[in-house]
Parts: structure tokens; C-alpha cells; sequence
């Protein structure tokens, strides 16, 4: 972990650093504004059908009504009726929290199917230039490479840029649950990677994670969410030293959480920008959230863990070599993500980072990151390798009913 100096006059330097850096990013990336969906998106269709349709007579429930009610909306319903509504607007039941798991899954596999339609035509489509279909057909591999048997695609949503969620395990049946929360760039397109940046990836992050949880708790059924359903800051630009597209993810992923089946703990693991919406997000997750951990994080958007306001453990790790280390730790004028999560200040339990190489280098298997992140993601606080020799990580942490 690598340590800073806190003197006055650095942190003014510091200062002055990020925000020659924003005026930069200012002019050579421009303004990234948030783009609502377009009305003639494939969501946004099937959304507008949704709205209009019927059920035994009965209207629709809100797409976006609370899961709880959404829950109750189809247990009243016949499984056939389920089945008829998945079968109908697939892009709008794939992706309802308070929708059964696998019907979400029928659901999602259906939208894939007409995705794949949609990009084998746009491959072939004059007039789109030859870079267009060209992404037609990275995309129908990525969407052709999602309908492979025996995946679970929690959320898919094709339009814009794409944003979907997969499941490791049996969810409805887990007795932990873990969260992937990744940071920027992360597209239909980029959800899984190849070698050798495989576990740099939303997909390779979770299974990389679900494969050590098993290691770790064999006797455990675990389940984990590769969850790139929000969308992220496009590269390192001001979007990304900004809070809104984490205040929009953090509805999202409060919706996810409080819709998730059964009572099992949840653990969130977030990356980078990840952990930005993590900490907008804290004060507002389901009690069933019991540990936070925050990996090469540039800060929670606050200035210490307590004013995440959570009553979750919060835990953090950064490599040596990650570059996200000589970001500074500031906020000004909504620039910056505050305090570095990593600084003994804070005040979360610094884990260590072991073998790790980089900034997307935490899920490799192999790596301590990786290995205190199962044990975190199980419970098995016990075989949490604190950064340092000091053992803080450990305070007040209990396991088998023991305090360590």
C-alpha cells in the first residue's frame, strides 16, 4: 500500500493539481452529458408496449414500482401468466427487480435472441459505415457468446451501449451473496474480456470471485453478480471525477439489492469508479448488506467511513503499483471523490492487496486481494490478511460467533 505525505503544502499542491487536470479534461474531452434513453431504443419500446398491456384484465403494474410490489404482482399470477409476460415483453420482465429469478433469466434469453437478430441485420445494413458494423458484429459475438447454456443474465438492456448483469450460482437458494461493482468503461462490449486481461473484466471479476468463495467455504452455497447494469463515465474523463452517474447506479443498485431473493448476507465488491457509487449508495442499502470493500478506489465522496452512514464493515485495499494512487483526494465543487479510502483516517479495515499487479489486478487468482475478498464475501473474516502487522482489520469482527 502506498503511503502518502500529508504536509500542508502538499495537499495544496495536490489541490491545485486536480483541478489543472479537470480544466484539461474539460478541454480535451469535452462535457460528457448524461444521455436519457431515446424514445425509439429497444427498452424504450418495450417499456411504452409494457405501459399499454394487460393481465387477467388488469393493468400493468409500474416498471418502475418498488420490487416488494412487483414481487407481490407476480405471485398473484398463474405460472402461466408469467410465462405469457415474459414471452411478451421480454426486455421489460428481464429486467424487473421483484421478478422471479428465472423467469428473469427465461426472460433475458429471449432479448438476447431478438438482440442477435437486431445485429445480424445491422452487419449487413449499407448504410451504416463500415466502423458500424463492424461493433454489429463485435456485438453479435458478445450477445451470441451471453446465450450459451447454462448462463444466467440477470439484466440485459441492448440499447445505447448496452448494460447487462450475470449470475454465478444459485441465487434463489445461496446462503451468501456477493455484488461485483465495477468502474468505467464498462459496456455490453466490455463485460468480459479476453487473456490476458480476462479478470479485468465484470464477468471475469465475478466468476474469478464465485471460484474462490467456493475454495474458501466449500460447504457454503454462494452466489455472485458480475453487475454492469449502470451506466459508467466513457474513460477516464470528467464524468468520472464526477458524482452524478454514481448517484444514478446507486438507485440501481439499491433497487437490485432490495429485490434480491431470500434474507442471505450481501457483500458489495467494488472497483474503481465502482466504489464511488458503493459510498452514494451506503446509507441507503438493505440491512442485509454486511461488508463493503472497496478495491483501487479514488474515494467514496466522503471524507470518513462514518459518514457513509452504514451499517455495514467497510473494507479496503489498493496494490502498490496502482495508478489511481496519484490521483488526488479531494472534492471541490463536486470535482473529486473525496478522502482516500485506503488512508488510516478513514477508518476502513485496509486489507491487503498481496500479489496483486495494477489497477485490475485484484481478482486474478492467486493474489491475497483476491483471497481476502472470498474470505469477506463468506464470512470467514478470520482469514482476512490485514495490510500491515498490526491486525486493525480484524477489530471487532466476529466469526462463529467469536469476536477475533
Amino acid at each position: 500500500m502506498t503511503s502518502f505525505d500529508s504536509s500542508p503544502t502538499l495537499t495544496a499542491w495536490r489541490a491545485l493539481l486536480a483541478v489543472a487536470v479537470v480544466f484539461v479534461m474539460l478541454a480535451t474531452t469535452g462535457w460528457t452529458a448524461v444521455r436519457h434513453q431515446h424514445p425509439d431504443e429497444p427498452r424504450a419500446l418495450a417499456l411504452a408496449s409494457w405501459a399499454r398491456g394487460r393481465v387477467a384484465g388488469h393493468a400493468l403494474p409500474d416498471a418502475d414500482a418498488p420490487p416488494h410490489r412487483l414481487a407481490q404482482f407476480f405471485a398473484a399470477l398463474t405460472p402461466a401468466q408469467r410465462t405469457r409476460l415474459a414471452d411478451k415483453y421480454p426486455l421489460v420482465v428481464g429486467n424487473l427487480n421483484g421478478a422471479p429469478v428465472t423467469l428473469r433469466y427465461h426472460a433475458n434469453r429471449l432479448a438476447l435472441a431478438q438482440a442477435s437478430a437486431v445485429e445480424q441485420q445491422r452487419m449487413h445494413d449499407d448504410r451504416l459505415s463500415p466502423d458500424g458494423r463492424a461493433e454489429a458484429l463485435r456485438r453479435l459475438n458478445r450477445i451470441r457468446a451471453m446465450l450459451e447454456n447454462g448462463r444466467h443474465i440477470l439484466a440485459f438492456d441492448p440499447s445505447g451501449k448496452g448494460r447487462a448483469a450475470e449470475v454465478f450460482g444459485d441465487l434463489d437458494r445461496a446462503q451468501r451473496i456477493s455484488v461485483v461493482v465495477p468502474g468505467v468503461d464498462t459496456t455490453l462490449l466490455t463485460l468480459e474480456r479476453s487473456a490476458p486481461m480476462v479478470n479485468a473484466a465484470p464477468v471475469g471479476m465475478a466468476k474469478s470471485l464465485y471460484a474462490a468463495e467456493r475454495a474458501a467455504r466449500p460447504g457454503t452455497r454462494t452466489a455472485v453478480i458480475a453487475w454492469g447494469d449502470y451506466t459508467t463515465p466513457a474513460g477516464i474523463g470528467v464524468d468520472a471525477a464526477l458524482g452524478n452517474l454514481a448517484e444514478r447506479g446507486a438507485v440501481r443498485l439499491n433497487a437490485l439489492v432490495g429485490a434480491l431473493p431470500g434474507d442471505a448476507p450481501v457483500s458489495l465488491f467494488c472497483h474503481s469508479y465502482g466504489s464511488v457509487l458503493c459510498g452514494v449508495a451506503a446509507h441507503e442499502l438493505p440491512s442485509r448488506v454486511t461488508d463493503i470493500a472497496v478495491a483501487g478506489s479514488p474515494g467514496m465522496r466522503v471524507e470518513n467511513a462514518r459518514q457513509l452512514r452504514t451499517g455495514a464493515r467497510v473494507w479496503a485495499t489498493r496494490d502498490r503499483g496502482d495508478w489511481i494512487a496519484d490521483v488526488p483526494n479531494m472534492e471541490l465543487g463536486g470535482l473529486g471523490h473525496g478522502a482516500d479510502p485506503v488512508d488510516p483516517g478513514f477508518g476502513a479495515r485496509v486489507v491487503s492487496a498481496g500479489d496483486a499487479v495494477g489497477h485490475s489486478g485484484y481478482f486474478e487468482p492467486g493474489t491475497e486481494s483476491l483471497s481476502n475478498f472470498a474470505a469477506i464475501g463468506v464470512g470467514a473474516y478470520g482469514s482476512v490478511s490485514c495490510a500491515g502487522s498490526d491486525h486493525t482489520c480484524h477489530k471487532g469482527v466476529t466469526t462463529g460467533g467469536q469476536e477475533i
